[in-house]
């Protein structure tokens, strides 16, 4: 299987890695953590969006740099950070700081997708 393929895949369906690995119970868990995570980001508004230029003023450069890097962290989260998209959810970036929980959920959602891909990725190698 290409790695391409399985990094695609595992980013866009939570957990996908695990699937094509061929480790059911791993990707069932976390499609259900990372799917219920970004689904109680969204019921607590937590905020999707990235900083605009203007809410950015008056920010120091690694402050405003962390404020963008969290909204990478939110598209980590693949498929349910798209259909959030789709569907057009958009609370900003300072609405969103406003409900902290829903966004640090949001961002869980991101790395608990990436850490379920990093090991799907291991586990690739260790079968090769």
């Amino acid at each position: 299987m290409p790695a391409v393929m399985l990094a695609l895949f595992g980013w866009l369906v939570p957990g996908g890695g695990y699937l094509l690995t061929g480790r059911k119970p791993q990707f069932v868990w976390f499609l259900l953590l990372v799917s219920a995570a970004f689904a109680g980001g969204l019921a607590l508004q937590g905020g999707l969006l990235g900083p605009e230029p203007a809410e950015l003023q008056g920010l120091d450069g690694f402050t405003a740099l962390v404020a963008q890097a969290g909204t990478v962290v939110k598209v980590l989260a693949g498929g349910p950070y798209l259909l959030a998209r789709l569907f057009a959810y958009s609370q900003g970036f300072l609405p969103g700081r406003l409900h902290e929980y829903g966004t640090v959920l949001l961002a869980i959602a991101g790395l608990l997708n990436l850490l379920a891909l990093a090991d799907s990725w291991e586990l690739r190698k260790a079968k090769a």
